[in-house]
């Protein structure tokens, strides 16, 4: 039905605004990001998204092609949905001029910030088959990998488990994730060793039951030559003759070997038989001994607690009488005296250093408290050094210089969100008038970010603060300062105003900030021709006009 009216539209749309078609075009119900804000006339009136191939009917109403076959499909009469109207078909025309200049919209693309590009609405499409940023799926088969269009081409040739790589033997093209398979199972030129194949010999030939076992025995023997997988059966039958010669050999020297082993297996069933001899005859006298020493003592010891003591007081019967020996042969030559009196000597040091160590011990735990002492003095000195380098750069006379280095530095830290603002040290309009300062965001604020530095001037909770005037109504001056000498500042000038909160005595430590949110554009702060910024330093003044000012 929609067909057969689409069809009968193009007879009943007689009116147009231009007889020349536009050969550009784009996705319908796509999210598109445009440049500018779209206008309400490049709005279909039914769907109420971008008009695409719009048409107009007698009330003056735009709609998508699309939507106006929905309405007539709805409804017989269809009526327009802004102002209720009849739509009459014959009246409805197709608006070429419309269509135009909503093809030639700009918009971004969908890739954006990856992609900054701004094309036409009717070049979308196009340029999406080019965009180095839209994500295409791999073209290898069984890789369903999503990588950007820049990337493609490493990922093709570097990182897709499914590109073909040669095998290094046969030089044939194989998929990555199977070359290793294809280099076991398959590969023609693939070495193998021989004895890995020689129990195959067995199926491919009859042979003696005998040279059955022989090759067999081979499996497991000398033969470790390799050689290409689809010329190893070349191998078994070129190689027969000398791989039996090479069993034979291995089968002498095997014999040799068994020979030897019986030989020494013999020498040791001897030397068994004449131990076993020896224990026997040890147990018979171990008997009578037992029986000997039970009588004469009247004790009832245990045969097994002797016999395993035995041995062990036999050592040491020899040990303690190489000991006498020795004793007896240095007696002569050692007088123990002077040891006994270095020894005494040694533990009365001992004695002294283990009072020493307790000593050590408190002094240890003095030695803690005054560290703690030290450092809370240190900490204390350090605030009273700020306080003082605070002090003699103050100013009581309304004027700030306010010196920024590390410009850099500073701003990069705004920009990744890290330090927004910074506050410069605070001055007064008098020794005992207003406490203020100021307060600058070097990578903007407001309608200023991230194009702007915004400078504001700051109220701040002073000391006399019960005793002058509120709000705050003085003029003030903000400069950024010309480093070259010719004195081209940048200067903004405000006066408070008494209603704002920004001006009335300071509830906390300071109010909430005024200024000029777009200072000074970045361009021209960092511009190399102009001298605002010398040595990553820039000076911002802040000058508070004190006519009428009473001074306390």
């Amino acid at each position: 039905m929609a067909c057969d009216e689409l069809t009968g539209l193009s007879g009943i749309f007689t009116r147009q605004n231009s007889a020349s078609a536009v050969s550009l075009d784009f996705e319908p119900d796509a999210d598109y990001k445009f440049v500018e804000t779209l206008e309400d006339r490049y709005k279909c009136a039914y769907c109420h998204l971008v008009l695409h191939n719009p048409h107009q009917t007698g009330c003056g109403h735009r709609f998508c092609q699309q939507c106006i076959l929905t309405l007539r499909e709805l409804n017989a009469v269809p009526t327009c949905p802004v102002d209720k109207e009849a739509i009459k078909m014959h009246e409805v025309f197709k608006d070429n001029c419309c269509k135009r200049e909503v093809l030639n919209l700009h918009v971004f693309c969908k890739n954006f910030p990856d992609c900054n590009s701004k094309i036409i609405l009717g070049r979308y499409q196009e340029h999406l088959q080019q965009c180095l940023f839209e994500s295409l799926q791999c073209t290898n088969d069984g890789c369903f990998d999503q990588i950007l269009r820049k990337d493609l081409k490493d990922h093709l040739s570097q990182h897709c488990k499914f590109r073909e790589e040669m095998c290094q033997y046969c030089n044939k093209y194989v998929m990555l994730i199977n070359i290793k398979n294809h280099e076991k199972d398959d590969c023609p030129d693939y070495p193998v060793p021989c004895l890995q194949n020689c129990s195959q010999i067995i199926l491919k030939k009859e042979l003696h039951k005998s040279v059955h076992l022989i090759i067999l025995f081979f499996h497991f023997s000398l033969c470790l030559t390799k050689v290409k997988r689809g010329k190893l059966a070349e191998h078994e039958n070129g190689a027969l003759r000398e791989h039996m010669l090479q069993i034979l050999d291995k089968n002498s020297r095997l014999e040799e070997q068994i020979s030897d082993l019986y030989k020494s297996l013999e020498s040791k069933e001897i030397k068994i038989q004449q131990l076993a001899e020896a224990v026997k005859k040890c147990e018979k006298e171990f008997r009578q001994f037992t029986q000997l020493f039970g009588k004469n003592s009247n004790l009832m010891v245990s045969t097994q607690a002797l016999a395993s003591h035995l041995d062990k007081s036999a050592r040491l019967e020899s040990q303690v009488k190489q000991l006498i020996q020795m004793a007896n042969q240095q007696q002569s030559k050692l007088d123990l005296r002077p040891l006994f009196d270095t020894i005494e000597n040694v533990k009365q040091k001992i004695a002294l250093m283990e009072s020493y160590d307790q000593r050590l011990v408190v002094l240890e735990g003095q030695s803690s408290k005054h560290d703690l002492q030290i450092n809370i003095h240190k900490a204390q000195l350090n605030k009273n050094e700020e306080r003082f380098k605070l002090l003699e750069g103050t100013c009581y006379s309304g004027k700030l210089i306010w010196k920024i280095t590390d410009y850099k530095m500073k701003k990069k830290e705004a920009v990744e969100g890290r330090v927004l603002s910074i506050f410069s040290q605070p001055f007064y309009t008098s020794r005992c008038g207003y406490r203020l300062c100021a307060r600058a965001y070097l990578n903007g604020d407001g309608s200023g970010k991230g194009t702007h530095v915004s400078l504001y001037f700051v109220v701040m909770r002073g000391e006399f603060d019960s005793l002058l005037p509120w709000p705050f109504k003085q003029k003030v001056t903000l400069m950024l300062l010309d480093q070259s000498g010719k004195k081209n500042h940048i200067v903004e000038i405000f006066r408070a105003d008494p209603n704002s909160s920004s001006f009335k005595r300071p509830d906390g430590e300071m109010n909430i900030a005024s200024g000029c949110p777009r200072f000074v554009p970045h361009t021209v702060l960092e511009n190399t021709k102009n001298t605002y910024v010398r040595d990553d330093t820039l000076f911002l003044k802040v000058v508070v006009d004190l006519t009428d000012l009473e001074e306390l």
